[in-house]
Order: C-alpha cells, then structure tokens, then sequence
C-alpha cells in the first residue's frame, strides 16, 4: 500500500528531513560532488513525495503505525533463499541474524550467549554434546520450538540435492558425510532428539571448535510443519516461513525488498526495542550511497571506499573491519591451470599493493587465505601475523615460472576468462589483473561480468576459469577458511583433491593444545596458499557503512565483522 505524503518523515525515517539538512551541512562533498549529489538527492526526494513513499524502505506496509520504531537496511541484490538447509548467500545472512536464534553464539568477549538452548554438557573426550532446548522457546506463530526443528534442518541440508554449501559443516558428526554421500541411510545419523527439548551430537571424533560450528545455517531449527524442500517456497511466504529469533517475516517482494516484524512471542521480546526491520535490495552500492543521502534507508552497509572521504567526522559513518578475504579460484581441471608453475607465475605477477591503491582505502593487501583480521584465541594476535606470509609477489620468478610451464614471454598462452560479479569493486579489479597480467607475464585475461547470482551459480557448477570468491567468516576459528579447500568440502569448486592438506586439516580438528593446533593450520595455509597456490588470494577488506546516528545498540558480529540490528534502538 502506499503511504500518505504526510507519513514520510515519520515512517521513512524518523525525523529525517532535519537530519538529512544536518548531514548535508557538513557532508565532506567536495563544491561538484556535492552539487551533483543534492541535485540528485532532490530529484529522489521529490519522487518519493509524488508516490507517497511507495518502494521506499518501509516496504509499504499497510498497518504501520506511526509511533512503531522501525529501520531499513540498505543490501545488495537478491541471491540464495531463506532455507538454512539451502543455498545459502547475502539474503539470508541479512535475513537470519535478526529472525533465527541458533543454539547458542559467543559474544564480543568470547563468553557464550545462550539463545535457543539455555545449557549444554559434553562427555570427556568431546565426542557427545547435549544440548538442552529453552522450554519457553516458540515459533513466531506460538507452537514450541522442538529438537525435531533443528534435526529437520539437518537432515535435508545433507541431501544434496537442498543445494546447502555448509554441509560439510556437520561431517563432525557420526555418519553425516556417508550420509550426504549416498553411503549410509539417514537413520544412521549421530543425532539424536530424546524429547522435544534435548538434542544430542555423537561425533566421528573430538571437535574442538564444534560450538562455534553451531551459529552456522546448518545448525539453525527450521519448522517441521512447513520446511520441507528449498524450491516449494516455504521459506519466503509470511504463512510458513517462521522464525524463532526476535524478528519474523511479513513480506517478501521479491528483488525489492522484505519486511521483518517484532516476534511477540519471542522468549527475550522485553529487551527488542525495534518493531520493525526493512530490508530493501539494491543493484548497486553508490544506489545504496544515495538512497542513505536521500533518507530512504536509515543503514547502508558495504559501501564504496570514497563514502569514507565524503562522511570524514560525520557521526553517520562507520567503518568496521570485515573478517574476510577476496580471492579467486583456479579450475584445475582446465589447462594449463593444472600446472602449479602456473599458478605460482600469475599469483607472483600481481602487484597487491597497486591493485589496492587503484580498487580503494577499504582493501589491504594480503598473501593469505586466512582473513588478516581474524584474531587467535589465544593470543589476541591477529592469526596471520603469527607465521611467515606464504609467498611474496616476484614479476622476475613469475615470468622463470611461465617459461619453464611451457610458455616463454607468455608464447601459445590460451586466452583465459575470469568471471565475476558486477559490483564496482570487482570490476576495478578485474581491469586491474587483467592490465597487470598482460603487462607482466603477456598473457591475455578476457573479463565476464557476471550479475551476482549468476557469478554464484558458475562457481557452484565448476563452470569457470578464474572465478572471483569473497568469504566472510561464519565462526571465529581458522577453520572457517581451511575448510573451504578440503577435498570434501562442499565449497570447494576448483577440484582440489589434496591429501596432505587434508591430513594436516584433519589434525588440527583434534588437537587440543592451542600452540600446537596454531603451527598445524599454518603449515596446512602455507602448502594450500604459498606452495600449491589454490588460490589467488587479493585482498582484506574494512567494511564502509552509513548509520542514522539516532539509532542505538547495532552490535558487531564478533565472528565476521558484520552489523547486527536485533538490540538496536531509535
């Protein structure tokens, strides 16, 4: 429905056109940008005006109330579903922070935040966790909370064919990666649900980061009743998509927005002050930029590095450190790709530091799968620092390498195509790699700007060359990274099929000495990353966001960096 001219201010933004005129004031807009900009900026607002807000963030809700406290989170384009058992990608992260409480999660300080268990006991040697479930726990339509919710999580997303890229996430527990191999019956499946409020995990052997395994999608309940199959479109419709966490679905219109309202039945509801929570999708992130400038989003997250210029002091800008690496991944079942002389020569051609002075203030550098701000446990350190990198750039040593694969000066190189998708930070450096490549090696790079889905669906397929991935840590543990390159893992696109790797994986997922476990996850990145290079790793990233100052109580994430609403405040 669309909204009466005379609810802008107060549905759309609070009292925004005041903070908008406040914001401009100072904004940092150099004499044209700034120009450009509020001539933009007016022509929105009156758009929005003349349609009485419609499209806007408030997703037109027909029973809005003007004295409800409510935000809209600027994201990028719509990908994945919302089935925690399925394809997983930015909607349902952004969904599932606010909507879904897992069983437990840790908090900035490492202190364990009990959510939909209330306590847990494990046996001696870790292979047995049981987990008790809150009696006062509900759905957002008042039925329970079950241990069948969680199992019926996970026994589809280890069905293949749900399409669920943390499968492999719960290959610690007896029989799952037979299962989800088509070698044992499910039936076999070391979880048990005793009673409606106890659910027990049987491993294959001890896991020592196994609880922080559990904020993952995998782990996440889904209703019995309606959660059966990622493609019915449970998971999107109002009447069947429940949640158990502060927040739950009204609307969902797709490739433009949806709207989360207050769960009243939620069993922490006295400490949710928001009554609702819109996020609107976006193509881009200067849309996003100027939709924040405009006041029809009240947060703007992943924004370009030149926000940081023009918010300089302003209290709307926050930039965060994001917990993750850009990188790309070789197919090595294509030629000469295989070649590990190869893939050493093109990961040495690349000048790091150029590519992040060109792509902007956001990006660091780093030689490393592993993100660079990732902190040890133990140490407080960041978990990169505490090893030698894995290889230094080296245009000399990488054009000996391409010689002795074959190809002297880059002679009878084939033409390779990197895929990508077309958000503006990827396409500066994709024309980057492909300047620097032809530049120091004389190989050619064809460029294949993908839209985002489509990138996902390319990689997911195998069908690619050089394919841009971006992985933001689901948990606070190295493993999140290593995992990816596992020759079982369900994230593994490239073909990587290396037992020593695994092996040394593997050990680490036992050890309990801290000290020890640290020296076998480095030497497992350094012979993935610094003697077989997998991967080309680019870049670490801060994460550049635009916040309504009147909004409280946004927390980090302290897994991966992002922002979460659920406590927030007006």
């Amino acid at each position: 429905m669309k909204k009466n001219v005379t609810d802008w201010n107060i549905d759309c933004r609070g009292d925004n056109e005041k903070n908008r005129q406040n914001r401009r004031r100072g904004s940092g807009y150099p004499a044209g940008k700034r120009a450009a900009a509020l001539l933009v900026s007016g022509i929105l607002f009156c758009a929005a005006v003349l349609t009485g807000c419609s499209g806007s963030g408030s997703g037109g809700n027909e029973g809005t109330d003007a004295g409800d406290k409510e935000i809209t989170v600027a994201i990028n384009s719509e990908t994945g579903t919302l089935d925690p058992a399925g394809s997983i990608a930015l909607t349902y992260l952004a969904y599932s922070v606010s909507a879904l409480d897992e069983l437990l999660t840790f908090d900035e300080n490492g202190e364990i935040e009990y959510r939909a268990a209330d306590s847990y006991e494990v046996n001696e040697d870790s292979t047995e966790w049981t987990f008790h479930l809150r009696e006062d726990a509900l759905w957002s339509d008042g039925t329970p909370v079950t241990s069948g919710d969680f199992l019926n999580t996970i026994t589809r997303a280890l069905d293949p064919a749900s399409g669920s890229g943390y499968a492999n996430y719960l290959f610690p527990i007896e029989n799952a990666e037979a299962i989800y191999n088509g070698e044992a019956e499910m039936d076999t499946l070391g979880v048990e649900a005793p009673d409606d409020h106890t659910l027990i995990f049987h491993l294959e052997e001890p896991c020592v980061y196994f609880l922080d395994l559990l904020r993952l999608p995998v782990y996440t309940p889904s209703c019995e009743q309606y959660a059966d199959s990622p493609d019915s479109g449970w998971d999107t419709d109002p009447e069947t998509s429940l949640a158990n966490g502060p927040f739950y679905l009204t609307e969902y219109v797709p490739d433009q927005y949806f709207v989360l309202e207050k769960n009243e039945n939620y069993w922490d509801r006295d400490n949710i002050h928001l009554d609702r929570i819109t996020y609107r999708f976006f193509d881009d992130t200067q849309s996003m930029a100027n939709a924040y400038e405009t006041g029809e989003v009240d947060v703007a997250t992943s924004l370009p590095s030149t926000v940081m210029e023009l918010y300089e002091g302003q209290d709307d800008l926050l930039v965060t450190d994001l917990i993750a690496t850009r990188y790309i991944y070789f197919n090595l079942n294509v030629e000469p790709l295989d070649d590990v002389r190869v893939r050493e020569a093109i990961n040495l051609a690349i000048d790091r530091e150029e590519l992040c002075q060109i792509v902007g203030a956001d990006t660091e550098p780093t030689y490393n799968l592993i993100a660079k701000y990732m902190k040890d446990k133990e140490t407080g350190e960041y978990f990169v620092d505490e090893a030698e990198q894995p290889f230094e750039g080296n245009v000399e040593r990488a054009r000996e390498l391409l010689a002795e694969a074959g190809y002297p000066d880059g002679e009878g190189f084939p033409t390779l195509t990197y895929s990508y998708p077309t958000l503006e930070m990827d396409s500066d450096t994709a024309q980057v790699l492909q300047s620097q490549l032809k530049e120091n090696l004389n190989i050619n790079i064809e460029l294949n700007a993908q839209e985002l889905q489509s990138n996902y669906s390319s990689r997911y397929a195998g069908d690619f060359e050089l394919i841009r991935m971006n992985w933001t840590a689901d948990f606070a543990d190295p493993y999140t990274y290593l995992s990816m390159l596992l020759s079982n893992s369900t994230y593994n696109c490239s073909g990587i099929n290396d037992p020593e790797y695994d092996a040394l994986v593997e050990q680490s997922n036992s050890e309990a000495d801290p000290g020890k476990r640290a020296e076998l996850m480095h030497q497992a990145e350094k012979l993935a990353v610094g003697e077989q290079f997998y991967i080309i790793p680019l870049y670490a990233m801060k994460s550049v966001n635009l916040v309504n100052p009147e909004i409280t109580g946004i927390r980090q994430i302290p897994a991966s960096g992002a922002l979460e609403y659920r406590y927030a405040d007006i």
